[in-house]
Parts: C-alpha cells; sequence; structure tokens
C-alpha cells in the first residue's frame, strides 16, 4: 500500500505540499513504514531543508541502516559534511544497526568535503574489515577521497588495487594529479587510459583541457583539441567553454574567440569563458562589453559569470559601476549568502579603496567563507597594509575559522615584508600544533626567517623537507644571498647541480647576485655558461644580473657587452650599467648612458640618480654632482638622505665642508648619522677641526647604531691627539652596546669560495676549511724547519 503513495511524492513541487502530504501520512498512521519515512528524508532534503529530514528521521523508531544512509547523503547534499561524520560515527555505535556498503560512499564524500584524513583513514579500516574493499562504487569513492584531499600516493594505490578499472576510475585519478598541481603525471595518466583502449568523454576531456591550460604550452592545447575534434568527442557546453579558457590560457585568444564565434547555440557557460578570458589578460573593457552583449542576447548569467564581470571592475577601478552590478546581482537573487560571490566583493571594494565596504561584506559572510578572508588578507599585502592584514588572520582565527594553506603563506609574507619575526614565530607555532606540511607554507617560512634575518632558522625548515622543490631550493639560495652569506648560497646551487635537480631562471638569478656580492668572476662566467647550455632564455631579468655581475666583478667589457646585446632594457638595466661605470671610476660614460636611457624615454628613478651621483663623488666631479642633484626635480624625484649623504660626502671630499654644511642645513628632515659621517670624512681629509667645533652641538644629539660613525669620529679626535674626547665616544659606544664589526676572509679552494673570521662558522664545509688551514700551517713548519737545518 506504501508504493501507492510514491506518485504522490513526485506530485510536491514545494515545502508547503510535501508538509501537507507528511501530515497525511501522519494521521493515516504510515509515518512508521520505513518507506514513505525514508523518502519524506529524501524529499525534505531535496527543497533544502535538511532540519525537517532530521526531524522525520528522529521521530522513527528503530531506523535501519537504509535510513541511516539516506539521512546521511542528505546532510551532503546540504555540504553539512561534519554533521555527515556525526551521524556516521553515532550509528557504528548502535548495535542494532546492521551497516552495509551503501553508506559509505556519502561518508566518503564528507571525509573529503570536511577536510579530515584521519576520519577517512578509520572510514577506510572499517570498510576493509567489513569485507566490502572490493566494491567498485566504494572503491571509486575511495580513489575520489584521497585526491581530493592531496593524499596522492594513496590514491594511486587505491587505483592499482581495483579490479576493474572503468572510465569514472580512470577519470577521477586523472583529475586526481590535476587538481593537485601534478599536472605531467595527470596527462600521462590520460595517455596510459588511451593506450588501454578506454575511451574518454567529455568530462574526462575537461579535465586534460584544464591540465593543458595550467602547463599554458600552446602546441599540446592544440593537440588535446584535435583529439577531441578527431575521436568525434561530443563536445558540450562545457567543453567548449573549457577549450576556450585552456587557449586563452596559453595567450592564444585568437583560437579561443574562433571556438567561441563557430558556435551559434552559446550557452551561459561559453558566454562565461569567454569573458574570463578577457578578464584573465587585463583586458577589462572587452570583457564587459561581452557581458552586454551575453545580457542583449537573452543569456543568463549565473554567479560565475559575475565573478569576472565584477573582476574587471576591480581591475579598471571603476567602483560605481561595481556598484551598480552588486545591485543587479542582489535583485537577481544569485548569491544570496556571498558564498561564491564574497570574495570578488572584497577584491572589488579594496582596490577602490573602500575598506569599510569590505568589512560589512564580511559581515554578511558571518565569516564564514575563507576564500573571503584570504583575498583581503591579500590584498592588503599588495597594498602595503601589514597590519590591517594580520589584524584580519588574528580576526578569522578569533572566529574559529581555521586558516587554510593560502592564508597562513599569505600571512607569514606579511611578517617577511613587516619584519616582523614574533608573530612570525606564532603562525609557525600553529603550523606545527596542526602539522601542515604544505610545501607552499614551508616555502613561506623559509622566506619569512630569511628577510627577518634568521638564516639559521631558515635553513633548519630546509633541511627537515623531504622533497624540496625548486621553489623550495630557490627560497633558501635568495634567503641566503639577501642576508650577505652569499658563499653558502653558493655552496647551496652547487649541491643542487651536483644532484642533477632541477634549476629554472630564478635560481640562475640568485646565485648570480651571489657572485656579484662576492666579486667572484670564475664563478659567474661558469653560471653564464651553464645559462646558455641549459637553454635559459637569456630575459630582461637574466640580462640585468649578468651586467651587474661582471661589472661588479671588474669585468666591465663583458658587462657593456651583455648590456648592449639586451633588446629590451628597463630602467634596473640602465642603473646597474651606470653603477659599473661609476664604480670603475668612468664618469664621463656614466653621464654618457644617463643621457641616452633618458633620450630612449625612459625615466630615471631614486637609484639611477643615486648612482650617478655616486659616479661623481669617485670621480670628484662636483659640478657634474651639482647638476644631476639639481635636476633630480625635473624628473619628479624626490631626494631622500642617501642622496643628501652622497652630495655632502662629494663636495667634502672636494674640500668644501662650508657649502656641504650648508647643504645639511637646508635638509627637509634631520640627517641622520651617514650624512654627518660624510662632512665628518672630509673635515679629517682636509684637516677642518674648526667645522667639527662648529657641529659638535650637532654631534652630540645624533642617537644611532652604526658603529663606522663612532670609529670614525674617534679616530679623528686620536689623529688630533684629543684623547679625552677619544674616551668619550668610545665609552659612548660601549654604554649603547656597540662594537666593531669583525672582519673576515675570502679564500679559494678548487673554484669554490669559503669565508671565516675570529668565532665564525660556516653552513657549509667548516671542517674541510679547517683541515686545509691545518694541513697548511704543518707544511709551512716542514718548510721553515727545513730551512733552518739546512
Amino acid at each position: 500500500m506504501t508504493t501507492l503513495y510514491m506518485p504522490l511524492f513526485r506530485s510536491c513541487t514545494n515545502l508547503r505540499s510535501l508538509a501537507q502530504l507528511h501530515g497525511h501520512l501522519f494521521v493515516t498512521g504510515l509515518r512508521h513504514d520505513p518507506l514513505p519515512s525514508t523518502k519524506l528524508i529524501e524529499s525534505y532534503a531535496q527543497m533544502g531543508s535538511f532540519q525537517s529530514s532530521k526531524l522525520v528521521f528522529k521521530s522513527f523508531p528503530n531506523p535501519d541502516s537504509f535510513m541511516w544512509g539516506v539521512l546521511i547523503k542528505c546532510s551532503v547534499w546540504s555540504n553539512l559534511f561534519q554533521e555527515a561524520i556525526f551521524l556516521y560515527l553515532t550509528m557504528i555505535k548502535n548495535d542494532h544497526v546492521q551497516i552495509s556498503n551503501f553508506i559509505f560512499p556519502s561518508v566518503l564524500r564528507a571525509c573529503s568535503g570536511f577536510g579530515d584524513l584521519v576520519i577517512g583513514e578509520m572510514v577506510h579500516g572499517t570498510i576493509a574489515k567489513n569485507g566490502f574493499g572490493k566494491d567498485s562504487v566504494i572503491q571509486s569513492s575511495l580513489l575520489s577521497m584521497y585526491g581530493e584531499m592531496g593524499c596522492l600516493s594513496n590514491a594511486k594505490k587505491m587505483f592499482d588495487e581495483m579490479t576493474v578499472r572503468d572510465l569514472v576510475s580512470w577519470s577521477s585519478i586523472i583529475l586526481s594529479y590535476i587538481e593537485n598541481g601534478k599536472t605531467n603525471e595527470g596527462l600521462e595518466m590520460f595517455c596510459l587510459m588511451v593506450l588501454e583502449g578506454i575511451r574518454p568523454d567529455s568530462v574526462t576531456m575537461l579535465s586534460v583541457a584544464e591540465a593543458c591550460g595550467d602547463l599554458g604550452v600552446l602546441k599540446l592545447a592544440r593537440s588535446t583539441h584535435g583529439f577531441v575534434v578527431r575521436r568525434k568527442i561530443e563536445s558540450d557546453g562545457s567543453l567548449a567553454s573549457s577549450l576556450v579558457a585552456m587557449y586563452s590560457k596559453c595567450g592564444d585568444l585568437v583560437s579561443a574567440e574562433r571556438i567561441f564565434v563557430n558556435l551559434t547555440n552559446r550557452s551561459t557557460a561559453l558566454w562565461t569563458a569567454i569573458i574570463s578570458s578577457y578578464c584573465r589578460i587585463g583586458r577589462f573593457v572587452e570583457a564587459l562589453k561581452s557581458f552586454v552583449s551575453m545580457l542583449e542576447s537573452r543569456v543568463e548569467p549565473n554567479s560565475v559569470t559575475m565573478m569576472s564581470v565584477l573582476g574587471s571592475f576591480a581591475g579598471l577601478g571603476w567602483l560605481r559601476e561595481g556598484k551598480l552590478v552588486h545591485c543587479y546581482i542582489i535583485r537577481r537573487e544569485m548569491d544570496l549568502d556571498y558564498d561564491v560571490l564574497g570574495p570578488v566583493f572584497i577584491e572589488l571594494y579594496m582596490k577602490c579603496g573602500k575598506l569599510n565596504y569590505c568589512e560589512a561584506v564580511l559581515r554578511i559572510l558571518e565569516g564564514r567563507n575563507i576564500v573571503a578572508w584570504n583575498m583581503i588578507i591579500s590584498i592588503c599585502i599588495e597594498k602595503g597594509l601589514i597590519t590591517d592584514a594580520l589584524a584580519h588572520f588574528v580576526q578569522m582565527l578569533t572566529r574559529g575559522l581555521m586558516p587554510d594553506s593560502f592564508s597562513l603563506a599569505s600571512s607569514l609574507s606579511a611578517c617577511a615584508d613587516g619584519g616582523l619575526l614574533l608573530f612570525g614565530d606564532q603562525i609557525h607555532g600553529h603550523i606545527i600544533r596542526r602539522g601542515i606540511s604544505d610545501e607552499f607554507v614551508q616555502n613561506s617560512l623559509i622566506d619569512m626567517y630569511s628577510k627577518c634575518g634568521c638564516t639559521e632558522l631558515a635553513y633548519m625548515i630546509f633541511d627537515e623537507i623531504n622533497e624540496k622543490s625548486v621553489v623550495t631550493w630557490n627560497s633558501m639560495i635568495c634567503g641566503f644571498h639577501q642576508n650577505g652569506n652569499s658563499v653558502e648560497a653558493i655552496s647551496l646551487f652547487d649541491r643542487m647541480y651536483l644532484n642533477g635537480l632541477e634549476m629554472n631562471d630564478v635560481t640562475f638569478l640568485s646565485v648570480l647576485q651571489a657572485c656579484s656580492n662576492l666579486g667572484y668572476l670564475e664563478k659567474g662566467k661558469w653560471l653564464h655558461h651553464k645559462l646558455l647550455t641549459y637553454g635559459v632564455r637569456t630575459d630582461l631579468y637574466i640580462g640585468t644580473a649578468l651586467t651587474d655581475m661582471y661589472a661588479k666583478c671588474g669585468d666591465l667589457l663583458t658587462a657593456q657587452r651583455v648590456f648592449n646585446s639586451m633588446p629590451e632594457k628597463s630602467v634596473v638595466s640602465w642603473t646597474v650599467m651606470i653603477a659599473g661605470y661609476g664604480a670603475h671610476g668612468r664618469v664621463n660614460d656614466a653621464i654618457s648612458l644617463f643621457n641616452q636611457m633618458v633620450d630612449s624615454g625612459v625615466r630615471p628613478n631614486q637609484i639611477t640618480f643615486m648612482n650617478i651621483l655616486s659616479a661623481c663623488s669617485h670621480a670628484g666631479s662636483v659640478e657634474n654632482g651639482k647638476f644631476y642633484f639639481n635636476s633630480m626635480r625635473d624628473f619628479d624625484v624626490e631626494p631622500n638622505s642617501e642622496h643628501y649623504a652622497c652630495m655632502v660626502d662629494l663636495l667634502s671630499r672636494g674640500g668644501d665642508v662650508n657649502e656641504a654644511y650648508r647643504i645639511i642645513k637646508s635638509m627637509p628632515f634631520p640627517a641622520d648619522a651617514s650624512i654627518w659621517s660624510a662632512l665628518l670624512n672630509g673635515c679629517r681629509i682636509h684637516c677642518r677641526m674648526d667645522m667639527i667645533e662648529t657641529i659638535e652641538e650637532d654631534l652630540l644629539n645624533i642617537h644611532t647604531d652604526d658603529t663606522g660613525y663612532y670609529t670614525l669620529l674617534s679616530n679623528i679626535y686620536a689623529e688630533e691627539g684629543n684623547w679625552k674626547e677619544f674616551e668619550k665616544v668610545r665609552s659612548a659606544m660601549k654604554g649603547i652596546g656597540l662594537r666593531k664589526v669583525p672582519g673576515y676572509s675570502l679564500i679559494e679552494l678548487d673554484k669554490r669560495i669559503y669565508r671565516f673570521g675570529v668565532g665564525f662558522t660556516s653552513l657549509f664545509q667548516t671542517e674541510e676549511t679547517l683541515t686545509f688551514l691545518e694541513n697548511f700551517q704543518n707544511l709551512s713548519q716542514e718548510h721553515v724547519y727545513h730551512l733552518e737545518n739546512q
């Protein structure tokens, strides 16, 4: 009799009619019949009322495993993954319920949705214990769960153990690799699938097209498109949209537009794909024109379409138009909870400088959308609002939302930019407590500690990473050379090279900068050769780094040759070459190059002027120095303390200490220790103790931790025999805890540079260096003994 009610369930089109049917079942006494009750649970959930489903379930006296399974499945439909896991754990504690295989696919989906690998592995153990391990549906669910949670080794193991590998399982393993950044491995699995005779469908090709787009290899993208055409794979709207997106990611917008134009029946997905393609490459106006054409074609946009539209307004900084579209979205009730569009609203309002609007969006979200928090944190960092970025990170934690790898990496980046070591340490503690080993986060930790000057801590994290990517190696090499540990940076590169590890242009760029710091010409030449043999394209950055390296290592001719061969030159490239000429005393060449730069339409910046002034200072060219210092404002460049220090140094060395002093007094900000040091050095050179007496009161007001300033001043007093003032300066140094920075020596052994000094221990090869020095000392003693006994 209960089967007669099944057509009635199908006729219920809203919650009101379903509630009426529910009441009828209650009156007729069928509410304790498992079949209509189970159907009620399912129907309520399908209409978006999971709480009603739960009430029906609770009113049933002894639900069986099927009813439990339906309720768990319904909670997964409603994205209540934690609820689904709780129901499963409650069910298995009930001795009266016999576990069936029907329940596990939903539970496994809940585990991956909630991101709880521990419970997922426990469910896997229960599956094996109850003998359901060979069930093909459960095997596919396990494969999907491990893939979605990034456990590719477990996913591959499940795939290898599967008795029947159908199209669904192949598509699942391919998607797992691609979504976890293993794009090449995903494409390799696709090739194996084709070789085994499994015919891919449009769903499989969606993943393949996405992989080709992620790689950005146009040749591969065209091969994929050709495969779809040759195999006559039905190209529905989704696949056509993916092909459009694939071509745009590979930089071939013409092919993307051709696919779009050739399709007459343009779906929402296809319009969305072409709009997002324009938005992705910064052609925001074309994206908005396409959106208008879409509306004129009577095609309804969805929330994904509006993401690209709002992104275009954000890119253009069009606040008014963005607010109008925001109203349009509200009227159409596209995303009432802001779950999809919340982050894009935040991007729009942040880029338009409306932080209070972003706070309003977060209040609507009630802090539940981690993507929105990530967006506001990353844009705050992009705008240099470090404090605001970290304040939002703290708010996210206080609201009980667990930060993901992006949140953590972005916050660590903020700590690195702001030099906030203590805050970074606290985030590191949070990462350790949660057991997060994500490569993205680990690399951010290395970067944070390196930028905060803690290279030993950075190296400790680096050393503990088992599988190091090229990004990890690059982060550590860059961290070393940025902190003056150029020897260690080169040694780390040598380890990469000797172990045959992958290297890219960033690797070479970092180690070239390390060679520049050391003046290590032979290694720099070797690197230049390896750049050519490895096929690394000498782009703007590499060309500039090579020019800088050769100039700093004394090979100005090769630096000039590299600079002249660069097809494109940035202001940094010109500045580096000007600095090279200046360092070698060729002030006329530096001036000539500066004029060439201006004539070519490149505007000099603060560093360019710093280098041209430095060149004038090295050559003692006072008039040229004055000219370029006075012309800075013609290029809208305001002189900073370094420019003033250079100008004071130039005048002081030339003997015009009075003019130098006048410039100091005319500065729009207080002079720091470096500026007074430049004047002091001029007074010392030209024996102008009268000037030192004049500025004595100014010198007393200087508070600095620059040991060079105190050393220079004490040496001047010592040379004049004024030991009283000498002792006063030295006492002041000791009083604030300063001491002279100890020197160090560099030694080259077997074409490698090692650094050592008093109390210095290198991170690399310390034992080898000390052994060499000990052997050298023993040989020297033997040689002396031999000479004495001849």
